[in-house]
């Protein structure tokens, strides 16, 4: 219904962010919200994806187009609703999962919450063959690409932690991987918060 939304983002929750349009506020819930904390007072384009059912109608939003694609083709797997398929967009990267359902990797599949061997090996069956273009249109993350500030002087740090704990995270998890975070040199909050969740999923 709406491909997406264009206003200010004038806040950020745990699970959705505000974004206001021509004096109306609209409650867009992300994969994860803190995404978006650098553009709080400023202009952002949100991909929507309206989701309606007889008991429930949300509005989700994505930062990037692949992401929403991703999350729309999971909620036609048999067992993954919209709460498990943010949980999954939230914590990879569309080329990450793209590979994992081509390779037939049901570990890392089912490292995702609420995701067993069953649903993994129905997530494969339904999906395989449907996403392959993103591993190739998408590029591959790099871990080893250099940024000109570190998490810890950016302020990423900070801001990757807070995302982690609204994911639901406890303080002792984050504290384990916290020196590797730390020293992670990622380009935005984003990539420090994908560095973390890879770390936690290990």
């Amino acid at each position: 219904m709406y491909a997406y939304i264009k206003g200010e983002v004038t806040e950020i929750k745990d699970d959705f962010i505000i974004l206001e349009v021509s004096g109306i506020g609209y409650e867009i819930y992300c994969p994860n919200p803190y995404r978006f904390q650098q553009q709080v007072g400023q202009m952002a384009q949100v991909f929507t994806y309206f989701y309606v059912r007889e008991d429930m109608q949300m509005l989700y939003g994505f930062i990037e187009e692949e992401e929403k694609d991703l999350f729309r083709k999971l909620l036609n797997v048999s067992g993954i609703g919209p709460k498990n398929a943010l949980s999954i967009v939230g914590q990879s990267s569309v080329y990450d999962f793209a590979k994992a359902i081509e390779q037939e990797d049901d570990q890392f599949l089912t490292k995702f919450p609420g995701v067993g061997k069953k649903t993994a090996r129905q997530m494969i069956l339904d999906l395989k063959g449907k996403v392959s273009e993103w591993m190739s249109h998408v590029s591959q993350p790099d871990d080893s690409m250099v940024n000109q500030a570190s998490p810890a002087d950016s302020g990423y740090y900070d801001e990757a932690v807070e995302a982690l704990k609204a994911l639901g995270y406890s303080a002792r998890e984050i504290q384990g991987i916290s020196n590797q975070l730390k020293t992670y040199e990622g380009q935005s909050t984003d990539d420090v918060v994908k560095k973390g969740l890879q770390l936690l999923m290990r």
